[in-house]
């Protein structure tokens, strides 16, 4: 598919029609719908294989501690052990984006999925689940963050909320699609099936990648579309010259600055549940609610059925109300802390709800209710940065933000041991978890704040 022209005017530029830039003023780069949904399709189900990585230790939890008798703590440090170098590959990687096209950096992250599996597939054991985790989670660190920079690439700024909210609902996918099928995997084969199958269903999307995931015409950086750097000073086709783009600032100012510092809340708030369903929801339903492995797939696919619709339909909401002049704090701030408290609530009343429906409604609330936060938080930390700096603050911003990972796994495997019954140990866990999500949610309510600190960063 040809580029655009730098040289004529762009067709079906967001803002404005063939033309009607200001004279002397560089072009707006096209937009290109039909390449730019491919790439949105490929990063949704990049999403998708991402969130079945994640969740297969979870799904075959009991099976697993059956086979090898492990305890909850041995269990919960090796889910934990996912987020040992997930943050500091997220970090490392959201600064190497500048340089490095997302094209090498999905293609390498899906390739290095498909390697991780193997571990426990040559041992199965307790040194083998941990290194897999590990370099799971290294490779899944920076997924989220330059997945969402990748996508940004193809789309303008009006134009992002529905592809954000595709991009994350790869995760309600993820658990909609792979509950079902990987406990049928695991029930009818092993659970080892369930490690072969995402193996080679990773390695397929890494070539798939790498034959159509170009970057694309609004990513700000020096880099072609087969990743292979211009010289400098050389202008891309299609995109604004580095002289129109805003100048790089110091990276303490846009990480201190209250917008992102309450995005990183909103999303650590939302990823301790997050980790915690991911680890733990599936067991708890077997062994608390006596849910067969059918039943208990079925209850996870109905939660992502529901982060599903949230985020097909608030960041839709959002952009429409961007685009008739609504404040970001308001239309993207408010609903990020709001989506964080209620699911704190509910995290906080069902443990002592006795009615099965009111429970599983509950169960929903606290562990699909906080969906909406993750591409919003994308989108108020994107309001408050320099567009060549986006990857590098996206990196920061998922890093510190799923840290819970490390800790909440074995935290709740630990007053699991440490409680005098197993179900008095869920309780602590969970009125631990909404405690700490509440703090999380007042957080975000006060801070964020896009376009003050824009206009304070200079880039309003």
């Amino acid at each position: 598919m040809a580029e655009p022209s730098s040289s004529a005017p762009p067709l079906g530029a967001v803002g404005g029609s063939p033309g009607t830039e200001d004279e002397g003023s560089p072009p707006r780069p096209a937009f290109d719908r039909r390449h730019a949904w491919l790439i949105a399709a490929m990063i949704v189900t990049f999403m998708l294989i991402n969130y079945a990585d994640k969740s297969v230790l979870g799904l075959a939890a009991v099976p697993i501690m059956d086979e090898l008798g492990i305890s909850n703590s041995t269990y919960g440090m090796i889910s934990s052990s996912f987020s040992l170098l997930f943050s500091l590959s997220g970090l490392a990687v959201g600064f190497v984006s500048a340089r490095v096209s997302s094209r090498v950096l999905l293609f390498t992250m899906a390739a290095l999925w498909a390697v991780a599996q193997l571990p426990v597939l040559l041992v199965a054991s307790v040194p083998a689940l941990v290194a897999g985790r590990v370099l799971l989670g290294a490779a899944e660190g920076p997924a989220a963050s330059m997945s969402m920079h990748a996508l940004y690439k193809w789309f303008p700024a009006d134009r992002r909320g529905l592809p954000s909210a595709l991009q994350i609902s790869g995760a309600a996918l993820g658990m909609l699609i792979a509950a079902p099928v990987v406990t049928w995997l695991i029930t009818s084969f092993g659970w080892r099936s369930a490690f072969v199958v995402l193996a080679v269903t990773s390695a397929v999307w890494s070539l798939l990648w790498w034959w159509v995931g170009h970057d694309g015409p609004y990513g700000g950086e020096s880099t072609g579309r087969a990743g292979r750097h211009r010289p400098a000073g050389a202008p891309s086709p299609g995109v604004t010259p580095a002289s129109a783009q805003p100048q790089r600032l110091p990276y303490r100012r846009l990480l201190l600055n209250g917008t992102v510092l309450g995005s990183i809340t909103a999303a650590f708030g939302a990823s301790w549940a997050l980790a915690l369903s991911h680890a733990w929801l599936p067991a708890y339903l077997r062994t608390q609610l006596d849910m067969s492995p059918g039943g208990a797939a079925t209850v996870i696919s109905a939660i992502s059925a529901f982060s599903l619709v949230l985020l097909l339909s608030v960041p839709v909401l959002v952009d429409t109300f961007r685009r008739r002049g609504r404040s970001s704090r308001w239309s993207t701030g408010a609903p990020q802390g709001a989506a964080v408290a209620v699911a704190a609530l509910a995290m906080a009343t069902f443990p002592f709800v006795d009615g099965r429906g009111a429970h599983l409604v509950l169960l929903a609330v606290a562990f699909g209710g906080h969906a909406i936060v993750f591409p919003l938080h994308y989108m108020t930390a994107s309001a408050v940065v320099p567009t060549i700096q986006r990857g590098a603050v996206f990196g920061v911003v998922a890093a510190a933000g799923t840290l819970p990972g490390l800790v909440s796994p074995y935290l709740t495997g630990h007053l699991l041991d440490s409680a005098a019954t197993r179900s008095a140990g869920y309780t602590h866990a969970y009125l631990l978890s909404a405690a700490v999500m509440l703090v999380c949610a007042v957080v975000a309510l006060v801070t964020i704040r896009p376009e003050r600190d824009a206009r304070r960063l200079g880039l309003g």
